[in-house]
């Protein structure tokens, strides 16, 4: 990144939480300058303060990107300040849930290059997956760019339309939590089973990991891997009629789950 556009005309972080000190720190692991960089945010944390960026300083008129990464509640306040930059030469990218591109729109002008993102938690040790979307303003260049950007803190996919935003939200963007409870619930059992609490803990969270990264490395489909370490009436089995019943195991429970977080992002967009 270190001779690119962005790196000439620089980058404006507004926001640096957990996400965008993840985005920066895989920026500048890539090669961008810090000198590159403008940030703004009222609690800078330690490691942000060490990095040697422009910390709440004046911004450049004509950044190559803003990344917006503050909470949805503080975009009303913090995006109007940067309506200046709304003319169509500089690409704004968005990681904030529930904010649309209309938005966007309307609040910096019509000419504005949007491209809004939809990362997931584990961006923090860069395995995350983003997926992105931009408006009609946003040509080749700024999709290239955007990737570019987001690829430093796991894989980037394209989505056709706007309105997938709120399924990628409940599949990949709330998944991480779904997981994390499964582990939690996976451990409680072994506990009830007998196990030390410690032991059970450090056997679900391997297991998860593990599978998980099986899954990502197999030529197998995650289908093709459950059959194939499940015995015919072995304890596998066992274990599986009671998770994939139709009435109460995870067929019925996942849909449920995926289209409450969907239909809540649906809500937070409308406002």
């Amino acid at each position: 990144m270190k001779d690119t556009r962005i790196a000439a005309q620089g980058l404006v972080l507004l926001g640096c939480g957990k996400m965008g000190s993840a985005m920066l720190a895989g920026w500048l692991a890539r090669g961008l300058p810090p000198t590159s960089v403008w940030v703004v945010d009222p609690y800078p944390s330690d490691w942000l303060q060490a990095q040697g960026v422009h910390l709440n300083e004046d911004l450049p008129s004509e950044p190559a990107i803003v990344l917006v990464a503050v909470k949805p509640q503080m975009m009303a306040d913090a995006l109007p300040t940067l309506q200046a930059m709304g003319n169509g030469k500089t690409l704004f990218i968005s990681v904030a849930a529930g904010t649309t591109i209309d938005y966007f729109e309307q609040t910096l002008g019509a000419k504005t290059p949007v491209v809004r993102a939809m990362p997931n938690t584990p961006a923090a040790i860069s395995q995350g997956i983003t997926a992105i979307v931009a408006n009609s303003v946003a040509g080749k260049t700024a999709l290239e760019e955007a990737e570019l950007l987001l690829s430093a803190v796991g894989e980037v996919v394209r989505l056709e339309a706007e309105a997938q935003i709120d399924a990628v939200t409940g599949v990949s963007g709330s998944g991480p939590a779904y997981v994390f409870h499964m582990i939690e619930a996976l451990a409680a059992a072994g506990e009830a089973q007998g196990l030390p609490a410690a032991l059970a803990m450090q056997l679900a969270k391997a297991t998860v990991a593990g599978a998980g990264a099986l899954a990502m490395q197999a030529k197998e489909t995650p289908s093709e891997l459950r059959v194939n370490v499940t015995s015919p009436n072995g304890t596998t089995q066992a274990a599986l009629e009671v998770l994939m019943d139709e009435a109460q195991g995870f067929p019925a429970l996942m849909p449920r789950a995926v289209a409450a977080a969907a239909d809540r992002s649906r809500e937070l967009a409308r406002g």
